[in-house]
């Protein structure tokens, strides 16, 4: 099959970049032509050393740019001659939509940032991919019908971000505790801190090692200074790869207030750490509803902390949880992901063959 990738950006740091190109890399070990249609970024020489070709469409959200952008994908779909478009940002769908009409092709969307109030407009999609069930719940309630709505929960064991990564870990103070994400509020990473303030009472040998940037990365590092544990929290600050933190890490906490199915977790896991996470969106599937991590409200540093204080207090809870997060994790691979998408792509392509043979006949008898 042909497929073409549409998204804003390759750049790092960005989730559904990350799900994307190791979506359009699997495609192609698979045995797809892919190509990916973006305005360029880190992972284009990634892109292009496993085969993905790589074309720039600029998604700088200004009229006249935009117009240009419309052209330039259009004659991208043409030349290329895809079979189906997939996009993956707002902006993407946005331009995607009038080509695929105009060319007669299935259009793909993935919905990875749900809580946007622009993800509505992933439901232009003639198949709409959710990337947990509460995200495709979530969807429908926004009026996307079940019949073009499919889930494909992320997963990345296996990606061609991987290749050549280190498997050295990273000498980490135990007991060490790991966040790895955006430093935004979205990600609850106060929450984090604080519950890391109690914790360290009884507990003052615990380290919190924080990997990642982001908006309010001086904002954190001085609220971090004005506590008490001030001393066991280091902010390592970001990475092209923290799986060694994760191999070094003895637990993972995603303290998210909103997340549709955080790449990291499935990372985490492969990387065989205890694992705390919180009950939203997709991390309690992520997670196997509890059976392979810990699960604590949201917005709830004492719940937090009161499992921190259990699984370092409790001898051999932290090995307990640390194998635990081998339940099923062959469920978190890249090639599922690839070929439930491939499904979701011939269910489309089936729909439109027959929406087309539905015009012919209605035609034949007018």
């Amino acid at each position: 099959m042909r497929i073409l990738h549409v998204l804003n950006h390759t750049q790092r740091l960005n989730g559904h970049v990350h799900a994307a190109v190791d979506l359009a890399c699997a495609q192609v070990g698979q045995g797809h032509d892919v190509c990916v249609a973006s305005g360029g970024g880190d992972f284009d020489g990634l892109l292009k050393r496993k085969g993905v070709h790589t074309v720039l469409v600029d998604h700088k959200r200004s009229f006249p740019n935009l117009a240009k952008a419309l052209v330039h994908l259009r004659s991208h779909v043409r030349s290329f001659r895809a079979d189906v478009v997939h996009a993956h940002m707002m902006t993407s769908a946005v331009l995607a939509f009038p080509v695929c009409r105009m060319s007669g092709i299935p259009l793909i969307t993935t919905v990875h940032n749900e809580f946007e109030k622009s993800a509505t407009l992933m439901g232009l999609g003639t198949r709409v991919i959710a990337v947990s069930d509460v995200v495709g719940a979530s969807m429908q309630r926004r009026g996307v019908p079940p019949s073009r709505l499919c889930v494909v929960l992320n997963g990345t064991i296996g990606s061609a971000r991987s290749d050549g990564r280190s498997e050295e870990p990273a000498p980490l103070v135990s007991p060490s505790i790991l966040f790895v994400g955006g430093l935004h509020p979205r990600k609850g990473l106060p929450d984090l801190m604080e519950a890391l303030e109690i914790v360290h009472r009884s507990n003052p040998n615990v380290h919190l090692y924080i990997v990642g940037d982001g908006p309010h990365r001086d904002a954190y590092k001085n609220m971090a200074s004005q506590l008490a544990c001030a001393k066991a929290i280091t902010f390592v600050g970001p990475t092209t790869d923290p799986y060694p933190y994760m191999l070094g890490a003895d637990i993972f906490v995603l303290p998210s207030h909103a997340d549709p199915a955080p790449l990291v977790l499935s990372e985490a896991r492969e990387a065989r750490c205890a694992v705390i996470g919180t009950q939203v969106d997709g991390i309690p599937q992520l997670l196997e509803h509890g059976d392979a991590g810990i699960l604590v409200p949201p917005h709830d540093p004492s719940a937090l902390a009161e499992a921190l204080i259990q699984i370092v207090e409790t001898p051999g809870k932290i090995e307990e949880w640390k194998a635990r997060s081998q339940l099923r994790i062959d469920h978190l691979t890249i090639d599922r992901v690839a070929r439930e998408t491939m499904q979701v792509y011939v269910s489309a392509l089936a729909s439109r063959s027959t929406a087309d043979a539905g015009k012919v006949k209605h035609s034949n008898l007018a």
